[in-house]
């Protein structure tokens, strides 16, 4: 197995992203493209662990860092850059998805004589789950798995009661607290006001009906951040080509970050199976 850590994509806006491959041996290799969710990064949960078990079945495993979360080539898994953090928005990640499938079938691939590509599936967590709904629209992708995703592109504003929208619109920014690092991450009004310019296109439900393509939702029944009725939501979209699987786990399957251990704790190598399976299909 080949590991290329914190190589260089550009995304939205020219921004550098870090990308990790992690390549087995072979050729027609498919290809697994993975985006981490709100407030997260590539390596959180030491993800190598689990990039490292779909290599091990014979996939080649991109994940990347989306170009305004927050870190930086220098520090891939701190958020250093709060101006980026704060300007981030749905618009700005779908850029840096397309700018990464792209990357995949171009010339400069250093892995192009590797893949089959006719099988590069998307893979997503939390809202990264929804960056990968949409941009699996590409006709060049051929299937999708989500963990723990949102439904709706209203995050992370969702749980707002209308006194807070108001100060977020009076005060052009608001602070979400960071409990790992008990930093006060700014999320500018503008998230927002992006999702209504695009709400329609952004709209979730309507691009999974959309989608004739195997889709599988894998979510926590015991997941706090994201009710596991947001999968149901997602399959009941499209269940004629998608597939559900509620399972033991919390939000992250039992990680935490950091993760200091060589092992996965039991909830996360049980959804890794049942990714890895799906995708074979």
């Amino acid at each position: 197995m080949l590991i290329n850590k914190n190589q260089i994509i550009k995304g939205s806006l020219g921004i550098e992203m870090a990308t990790d491959y992690f390549v087995p041996e072979g050729d027609k290799l498919p290809v697994v493209i993975y985006t981490h969710g709100f407030n997260g990064f590539k390596d959180w949960g030491n993800f190598d662990l689990i990039a490292e078990e779909f290599a091990k079945a014979g996939f080649i495993f991109i994940k990347y860092n989306l170009s305004h979360n927050g870190t930086t080539l220098e520090h891939p898994t701190d958020f250093v850059d709060l101006g980026l953090y704060r300007s981030n928005d749905y618009t700005k990640e779908l850029v840096d998805i397309g700018f990464v499938i792209d990357h995949v079938f171009s010339e400069n691939f250093i892995y192009k004589n590797n893949f089959n590509r006719e099988r590069v599936f998307l893979f997503g967590h939390s809202r990264g789950g929804a960056t990968s709904i949409l941009g699996a629209i590409d006709e060049r992708i051929a299937g999708l798995v989500t963990w723990a995703s949102i439904a709706a592109c209203t995050s992370p504003w969702s749980r707002f009661s209308v006194e807070q929208m108001e100060a977020w619109k009076e005060k052009g920014v608001f602070y979400y607290e960071n409990k790992r690092t008990n930093q006060q991450l700014p999320i500018d009004y503008q998230i927002y006001e992006d999702y209504l310019a695009h709400e329609e296109e952004y709209d979730l439900l309507s691009t999974v009906a959309f989608l004739k393509k195997p889709m599988l939702f894998i979510h926590g029944k015991d997941d706090p951040a994201v009710p596991y009725q947001s999968a149901e939501q997602l399959y009941s979209a499209n269940a004629a080509y998608s597939k559900l699987l509620l399972c033991e786990g919390d939000h992250v399957f039992g990680r935490k970050h950091p993760w200091p251990h060589d092992y996965l704790p039991e909830e996360t190598k049980f959804v890794v199976n049942e990714t890895i399976q799906f995708l074979k299909l």
